[in-house]
């Protein structure tokens, strides 16, 4: 370190605030905020960082500039703005929103209501933005349907409309518009439906269900029923809606909600907007990681760019788990009921979209698929290196008989099926699985050395910490342990057991890493009984044959190559017979069934 950098950290102020670092060239490569400038800035260089595009960063920086300010909101708010101006190397930076629509409500004498994806700073008021173009248009359908508005965009101004400048379109006949161009509706009234409008729009349905309620009842009292069918047609149009929109609880009244999952590389961030009880906006994405951030920086980063960007005013928000954001907004970490549930429904939403994600990545870059996949089973197997190689071993025998094993090669997380072995168990009497694996697996080891073939990075053993043992024999044998990592795979709880650590490790029973573990473990077990069930049924059909006194093994062999079966040896006439193995076998092997009838 540079004796200009140690002289900035000790002047570094014990203070809220944002910190910049520039490399070489004078640029800004990072930017980050504290709650304490000097503790954090000093962490960097104190410290030894296991990410190593972390080493890589504090390696580069040249310089340190900073920014005191009053609270932690503010220091938020600052850093979020200057990663979006500067757009740091070593920043986590979410995509933009330029091209998300909105809702508009237009600042003019009758306001028109529109989607747009520009928002113009005229006085109209937007609503938005929307993730979906389909949510703003059964919005604005369900808008239209029940309120009549102008769609022209002439100036309706009171001079306009006195000098009787327009004159009605179709729309108004189509009873679509109530004809304010011609003073046909009063702007009073026009305004009292973009009110309600205002509220549906925000998630609030009370105002304009009461109205239309009362409407319905007073054109009944009037005998006006056909008028009040089409008020209750609108009614159920709004209810309908309102019900699809509804969570758990109406009292649940303008919080937003935020959740986040997240991988190796990435993490994925669910925003939940509720109003009365109801869902009025949604927005999940993908943020890739840049110095192994973590959760609770990703989502933090994630609430003030989403905050600012949908221009919340939420006082309270829920999530997940503990954040940091200051003074300005209450949070709230539900442990049950509706609020709770709300969560959980984000967290699901962020499930859905990575999984979504997945899906896509895997048809369009397998490439960045197979590294997701790999380094995630580093992480969560805790390996040295991404196990790009997997062996996994099984024995197989039915009440001793026969036994067998098998191993099974996956690369890049798929199986290599022209990999796979298979493996007579030669050394070990009766149904020792210990000993059957300690062969196997010295067999197996022993033979790539020899040809110079490449080694797996990790070994997956389908039994305890027995099976394990015997398989750790064999490569100390082969001097190949520490060289290649080994765990075994018990059947009762998915446990998984590390050589010389008692204590077993438990995966996620929904994470992929144990998802692959157990392919492999099913296709070892597969591939095993397959061929011990093909041995066995082989071995059944030759026993027959082997009590006939006086034929050899290569007789039996010629025998099935040319029957197939011992029963079709059975049903073969004498003259066959003789045709194949001879006059002198073929009457031992004829008189042999022949004789057993009798």
């Amino acid at each position: 370190m540079s004796s200009s950098l140690e002289l900035q950290l000790k002047t570094l102020p014990n203070s809220p605030g944002v910190y910049q670092y520039f490399d070489k060239n004078d640029a800004i490569i990072y930017v980050g905020k504290a709650k304490n400038l000097k503790k954090r800035v000093t962490s960097y260089f104190t410290k030894n960082h296991e990410n190593g595009k972390t080493r890589v960063l504090v390696k580069k920086i040249v310089r340190i500039k900073h920014i005191v300010v009053n609270t932690e909101t503010d220091a938020l708010l600052l850093e979020n703005n200057l990663i979006k101006k500067y757009k740091p190397r070593y920043n986590v930076l979410l995509k933009d929103d330029k091209s998300y629509p909105w809702l508009c409500i237009k600042k003019e004498r009758f306001p028109r209501v529109f989607m747009t994806r520009r928002v113009i700073k005229d006085g109209s008021e937007y609503f938005g933005p929307y993730t979906s173009v389909r949510t703003v248009k059964v919005l604005l359908g369900l808008i239209k349907e029940l309120y009549p508005l102008r769609t022209c965009n002439y100036d309706l101004s009171q001079k306009n409309i006195n000098e009787s400048k327009y004159k009605v379109c179709l729309e108004y006949h189509l009873k679509n518009c109530k004809g304010p161009c011609e003073g046909l509706e009063t702007a009073s009234h026009y305004n009292d439906s973009i009110k309600e409008i205002k509220n549906i729009i925000k998630g609030n349905f009370k105002e304009s269900l009461e109205k239309f309620q009362n409407k319905m009842m007073k054109f009944a009292e009037e005998m006006k029923f056909e008028e009040a069918q089409k008020i209750k047609e609108k009614l159920d149009l709004l209810s309908n809606y309102q019900s699809k929109s509804t969570i758990v609880n109406p009292t649940i009244n303008n919080v937003d909600v935020f959740s986040i999952i997240s991988d190796e590389t990435h993490g994925y961030a669910n925003f939940l907007k509720i109003s009365n009880g109801a869902i009025i906006q949604s927005h999940t994405t993908e943020i890739k990681k840049k110095l192994d951030e973590s959760d609770k920086e990703l989502l933090e980063l994630f609430i003030v760019e989403i905050r600012q960007r949908f221009e919340s005013q939420s006082s309270e928000i829920y999530v997940p788990f503990d954040v940091d954001l200051g003074e300005s907004v209450k949070v709230t970490i539900p442990k049950l009921g509706d609020k709770k549930r709300i969560v959980e429904l984000s967290e699901r939403n962020a499930k859905y979209y990575r999984q979504e994600q997945f899906k896509q990545i895997k048809i369009v870059d397998p490439d960045r698929h197979v590294k997701r996949i790999m380094a995630q089973m580093k992480k969560d197997l805790r390996l040295k290196e991404e196990p790009r190689h997997i062996e996994c071993f099984d024995n197989s025998n039915i009440q001793g008989t026969n036994p067998v094993a098998a191993c099974v090669v996956f690369r890049d997380g798929k199986p290599s099926k022209k990999e796979y072995r298979h493996y007579n168990i030669k050394t070990v009497t009766g149904p020792d699985d210990f000993a059957s694996m300690e062969e196997v697996v010295y067999r197996r080891y022993k033979r790539l050395l020899s040809e110079g073939e490449s080694l797996p990075q990790l070994i997956i053993i389908d039994g305890g910490k027995g099976q394990l043992s015997s398989a750790l024999k064999s490569l100390d044998i082969l001097g190949l342990r520490g060289k290649i990592a080994i765990v075994g795979i018990a059947k009762r709880l998915e446990e998984i057991y590390y050589p010389d650590d008692p204590i077993p490790l438990y995966l996620d029973k929904k994470s992929e890493t144990l998802k692959i573990t157990q392919y492999l473990r099913n296709e070892a077990h597969r591939f095993g009984i397959t061929f011990h069930r093909n041995k066995r049924s082989k071995s059944a059909i030759q026993s027959e044959l082997e009590q006939i006194p006086d034929i050899g093994k290569q007789t039996i062999t010629t025998l099935l190559r040319k029957f197939k079966s011992a029963k079709r040896v059975k049903e073969a006439s004498f003259a066959d017979l003789k045709e194949v193995i001879g006059n002198v076998r073929a009457t031992k092997v004829y008189e042999y069934y022949h004789a057993q009838k009798k």
